[in-house]
Order: C-alpha cells, then sequence, then structure tokens
C-alpha cells in the first residue's frame, strides 16, 4: 500500500461522515464545498492547527504523539478498532522498511485441534493472517465449505465469502457479510502494508468481484468479534447463529471463531440431523 494515500483517503472518509451538527459547531455561513467536516474544523476541534492537521492527512507529520491521536480520533469519533487502523497507518514506516507479515507458517497446536473437535455440536474454526483457514471442525466444513479438500493456498474466509459462487446463494444477507470481510482485510492491510500475501489476494479480488473496489474505497475498518450470521444449507435448510471470536491465547495473530446456537432451537435440531447426515462412515471390521 502507498502509506501517504492510505492515510488521506482514510481520513477525509471518516471527516466526510461527521456533520458539523454531529460535532456540534455553530453555523458560519460558509458555502460546503466538502461533505462532512473541513481539515480546519477537525484541527478545531482536536486543538492543533489546520497547517498541523493538513501535513497529518497528507502523511506528511511523521510519528504523531499518542495525545494528538486521541485528539484526532475524538473529533473524527473513531471507535476502537478505527483508532488502531489509524495508528498503524500513522506509525508505519514507508517502503521497504514498513512493517511486515511474519514470514513463519501460521501452525495451529494440537489442544486447539483437540478444541475443535470437542465443539463438534457447532461449526468452529480458527483463522489466521488474512482471514486464512487454519483449522475447522466436520460441522464447519459441512455448513460453509470443505476447506479441508482444498489446496492449503485457498483456504481462506474472503476467498470463500467473495469468490465461491455456493457462497452467494447460501450466505444469508451475502452483502453485508462480504462487505464487512473487506473491512476485515483493510484492517490486516494498515497492520502489515509489505504483506505480498494479503496484495495479491487483494489484487485477485478486485479483478473478480465488482464490488469489492467500492468496499475497499470505503476504508472501512472491522475486527472480529461477535454478530449474527445466517445461512440456507441445501440439506437442512435455514440455519442462524451467534457467532463469537476470540484470540487465542499464546498467539494474538490466530481467533477462535465459534458459531454457537440457542439449545433447542429450529437451527439447533438442524446440525443435529446435519450431523447424523454427513457423519464418516466407520468401516466393518
Amino acid at each position: 500500500m502507498d502509506r501517504t494515500k492510505e492515510i488521506a483517503g482514510f481520513l477525509r472518509s471518516r471527516r466526510a461522515r461527521v456533520t458539523p451538527e454531529d460535532a456540534g459547531l455553530p453555523a458560519d455561513g460558509r458555502i460546503r464545498r466538502v461533505p462532512g467536516l473541513r481539515r480546519d474544523e477537525v484541527a478545531r476541534l482536536a486543538g492543533v492547527s489546520t497547517e498541523y492537521y493538513t501535513r497529518l492527512e497528507q502523511g506528511r507529520a511523521l510519528n504523531p504523539s499518542p495525545e494528538v491521536v486521541d485528539a484526532v480520533t475524538r473529533a473524527l469519533r473513531l471507535d476502537d478498532t478505527e483508532r488502531e487502523h489509524l495508528t498503524d497507518l500513522l506509525h508505519s514506516s514507508p517502503g521497504p522498511a514498513a512493517r511486515r507479515a511474519p514470514a513463519t507458517t501460521q501452525r495451529v497446536r494440537p489442544g486447539l485441534y483437540l478444541m475443535l473437535e470437542t465443539l463438534d455440536h457447532v461449526p468452529a474454526f480458527i483463522l489466521g493472517r488474512r482471514t486464512d483457514v487454519l483449522a475447522s471442525n466436520r460441522l464447519a466444513r459441512e455448513v460453509l465449505t470443505d476447506f479441508d479438500a482444498l489446496p492449503a493456498n485457498l483456504r481462506n474466509m474472503a476467498r470463500y465469502y467473495l469468490l465461491d459462487p455456493k457462497a452467494r446463494e447460501t450466505v444469508g444477507d451475502w452483502e453485508r457479510l462480504a462487505s464487512e470481510t473487506v473491512a476485515m482485510l483493510r484492517f490486516e492491510a494498515g497492520r502489515y502494508p509489505q504483506d505480498r500475501r494479503l496484495a495479491d489476494l487483494v489484487g485477485e479480488l478486485t479483478l473478480q468481484v465488482p464490488e469489492f473496489t467500492g468496499w475497499w474505497n470505503d476504508h472501512r475498518v472491522l475486527r472480529r468479534t461477535h454478530g449474527a450470521k445466517h445461512y440456507h444449507h441445501p440439506l437442512v435448510g435455514e440455519l442462524h447463529f451467534s457467532y463469537e471470536s476470540f484470540q487465542v491465547p499464546g498467539d494474538a495473530e490466530q481467533t477462535l471463531c465459534v458459531y454457537n446456537v440457542e439449545p433447542n432451537s429450529p437451527t439447533a435440531q438442524s446440525l443435529r440431523v446435519l450431523a447424523s447426515w454427513t457423519a464418516p462412515t466407520i468401516p466393518t471390521p
């Protein structure tokens, strides 16, 4: 990524969504040529000079203090994920010195594989960098797709949601979920602007997914936390989940995702049926 363009695009997009009324600024009678706040208004709210904020937005103010970042965060009403993304952008080194994703292959320790198998009544999986699917249990492979059957370099949640034609049919509210996945990739890109595999993935999605460029240019960022998921399964019908995501202890770049269901709910019953229909056959001695 071009660090300067990323900073400018992110800050412009964030100030465009905050109106003077939202910020408590009185009307000044000037004709507004931009949506949201002007640079001088953000500067006033943050307690810095317009010149300094302009340099900040243009990526020319290197390593601003935490106090300045906090002030801009308040002025633009950024959430915690957006603040972290802004900090990543502002403090990343341009060019070859920028932070790179670790070159080592991410591996799941045996205890986590055991945990996935223990959670055999609901879909569960572990995501790594770039939304790579590092491990999944049987119900996750039945409800989503069989990641284990794919080549290792193609086991990726963003690829599944955005490139698999079946995902558009089976994922409820596909557009929302797909756009949120793009926002998660953009958050990753802010952390590791020199990640070649992530850049290749973004390039592929740009070329193959018509909606991708618009979502990417929104500069929206998200991290996996919790929420609702809905799937139309071809065998058992509608499935509704409440998902929770947890950072794996000992590895902040792995995330355990669990699709919970209400006990005795229609989804719970459907999962029991699905598990029985798809259970592996045990050979007769």
